[in-house]
């Protein structure tokens, strides 16, 4: 896939979470019908604390010279960030005009900036490109558990 279909993709992802989640009532957001599993507000807490982050990463990688990143844990972020009072739409506008911003910054990068590279803590050497891949599939990832959580509640 090129660099502009990658980039499309990415700017997609928020209106796929939406849908997700569309007409979802709040009972349905707060349950956790698969044992050991976020609730779906929970999963759009998540995506919307770790867009700032992502942004960060590439944003640095095109800016920086070979800048450092470091991982964040997942189950922290749920266990103090108060998840189960957050307002999914807020997070849900939060999401999109996060992506909004790094959409336009991304398609007015040279292809070669794609190249470019960070370091990642956890995974190493990491490209402006193999971050937006990871990135992209982050959003559908999680869209996948929803649809588990709507099926299993008949939703």
């Amino acid at each position: 896939m090129d660099i502009a279909n990658l980039i499309d993709q990415y700017a997609a992802g928020p209106e796929l979470l939406r849908e997700a989640v569309r007409g979802m009532p709040s009972e349905a957001l707060d349950a956790r019908p698969i044992p050991g599993k976020w609730s779906t507000r929970q999963v759009v807490c998540h995506v919307a604390d770790f867009e700032p982050v992502y942004v960060d990463r590439m944003k640095r990688v095109l800016a920086e010279d070979e800048p450092t990143f470091f991982g964040g844990d997942p189950d922290q972020f749920a266990a103090r960030l108060g998840y189960e009072r957050r307002d999914v739409e807020t997070e849900l506008a939060m999401i999109a005009a996060v992506r909004r911003h790094m959409t336009e910054i991304l398609r007015g990068v040279p292809p070669e900036d794609f190249q470019r590279q960070g370091i990642h803590s956890e995974a190493g050497r990491m490209s402006l490109e193999a971050l937006l891949r990871q990135i992209t599939g982050h959003i559908p990832h999680h869209v996948e558990f929803i649809r588990e959580k709507r099926s299993a509640l008949g939703v």
